[in-house]
């Protein structure tokens, strides 16, 4: 069994190079709008937080975090927009401290849970490293919208591997979303890390294929940016239909990003 540590430990460095953004933040700054639209700074912060509270929830007390998914499941348009402007309310001071102790409690928690353990989640139950992955996915991804609201530029690290493999393995839960019947024979995505490195997944002998920059394809799987701007390339008409839906984070179909300019 592999040791989750590592996950845990990049998810903490992620966290703490998007505290670095917003800590000295002025109130104007957080209240400046984001790529999400209607989400300010400080809705990108508020979510996190919920979803860091929901996270724990689901690690350390199974029925309240099954509560959760309840009223999910009775707002699904409308649940997370609802838990990131209640947390947008708060002022900065107590908001940011808030997310702060909650990242800390779900830290600790996941570094106590025992290797083999299974938690409850929106989608099919997660194990710690799992877990840990989404947060850290989650993290990487907001933190990049409040990073272009604030006119900073955030440099790729290679802690999107974890991105990258979360994003290989959501290609069937990407179609299962849109309807769609999952290809029955494995992809061969080979992705350019940010230090040069080649990570690859699947089978070599692989006729559908994906390959290109890793910042690109994590770009791509949280929806950050639209294909046509990204420079990945397919072979296989599955290869490139899942482009077009893929996604990493559970929940249904995001609405993606509209593209900025020409084809990569």
């Amino acid at each position: 069994m592999a040791d989750p540590t590592p996950v845990i430990d990049d998810l903490r460095a992620e966290s703490d190079e998007l505290d670095q953004l917003v800590a000295e933040l002025t109130p104007d700054q957080w209240a400046l709008a984001t790529p999400a639209p209607g989400w300010t700074v400080a809705h990108q912060i508020a979510h996190l937080a919920w979803t860091d509270r929901s996270a724990l929830l689901a690690v350390t007390d199974a029925d309240a975090f099954q509560a959760l998914v309840e009223k999910a499941l009775a707002a699904p348009d409308s649940f997370v927009d609802e838990g990131a402007d209640e947390g947008a309310r708060l002022p900065p001071a107590e908001l940011l401290s808030a997310w702060r102790a909650g990242r800390t409690a779900l830290d600790r928690a996941l570094r106590d849970a025992s290797p083999g353990a299974r938690f409850p989640w929106y989608g099919p139950p997660m194990s710690v490293a799992s877990m840990a992955t989404a947060r850290l996915m989650e993290t990487w991804a907001h933190s990049l919208d409040v990073a272009e609201a604030l006119g900073a530029v955030r440099a790729p690290t290679d802690r999107i591997r974890h991105v990258a493999r979360l994003g290989v393995r959501t290609r069937d839960f990407a179609h299962t979303v849109h309807g769609l019947t999952p290809p029955a024979e494995e992809f061969r995505v080979e992705l350019t890390a940010p230090g040069g490195e080649v990570w690859s997944y699947g089978p070599e002998g692989a006729a559908q294929r994906v390959t290109g920059p890793a910042l690109d394809f994590c770009l791509l799987v949280t929806q950050r940016a639209h294909r046509t701007d990204l420079a990945l390339t397919t072979v296989g008409e599955d290869a490139d239909r899942w482009l077009d839906i893929a996604q990493a984070f559970a929940g249904p179909p995001g609405a993606g990003r509209e593209p900025k300019g020409e084809p990569a």
